[in-house]
């Protein structure tokens, strides 16, 4: 069975998603992550136990619904002067903070109470909004951009697949080598000679 709720509620119910979440990040740093169940997590936050399995249905749904929250990126990408700086800040970024050992577990959760697939497409928006500002920072300086899709596809998918599948050896210079291989992301300004492209 999938999250009960999509759209972010109003009200009583946000107050209880709220405190539910603050319970569970508490509990996690004081007691440890296997040590969580959802009467302790209702008791913390003040609610009964059948709220939450109302709720979230059960504890892997709800850790999953934290881990989708705790992957919402708290600030815009940094802006560096032209469309490759600018990715490459934020593929490096995005390869270290899911690459930790706390990035990979939120992933792991994220994906793992997710019967739907609901919670995978929010964090792949997550991310499809970070480079989309990017991009239209790149267009608004008259630069030449690929789409988010052809990002998503050369850059954030093997980043990911590695990050969960190959960690090993991992490092920025991956993530640059990625983003030096998209198609469109010269920095060129639109109607400049385009250069041969590299052959891959």
């Amino acid at each position: 069975m999938g999250r009960r709720q999509m759209v972010r509620p109003g009200g009583r119910s946000a107050r209880v998603q709220a405190s539910v979440h603050a319970a569970v990040r508490a509990l996690e740093s004081e007691v440890g992550r296997d040590a969580l169940t959802v009467p302790l997590v209702a008791q913390r936050a003040g609610v009964t136990a059948s709220t939450v399995y109302r709720r979230w249905g059960d504890l892997q749904e709800l850790l999953s619904d934290v881990a989708v929250e705790r992957l919402r990126p708290e600030t815009a990408p940094e802006e560096h002067g032209d469309l490759p700086s600018d990715l490459t800040a934020w593929a490096e970024q995005f390869l270290d903070e899911m690459a930790s050992p706390t990035g990979r577990a939120y992933v792991r959760d994220a994906l793992l109470g997710d019967p739907d697939g609901s919670n995978a497409g929010q964090c792949s928006a997550y991310a499809a909004e970070q480079i989309g500002v990017i991009l239209g920072r790149a267009i608004n300086r008259g630069e030449a951009v690929p789409d988010v899709e052809t990002v998503i596809d050369r850059v954030v998918s093997p980043l990911m697949y590695r990050i969960l599948f190959r960690p090993d050896g991992l490092d920025a210079a991956y993530a640059r080598h990625l983003v030096a291989g998209i198609p469109g992301a010269t920095g060129r300004r639109r109607g400049d000679r385009a250069t041969a492209p590299l052959t891959h």
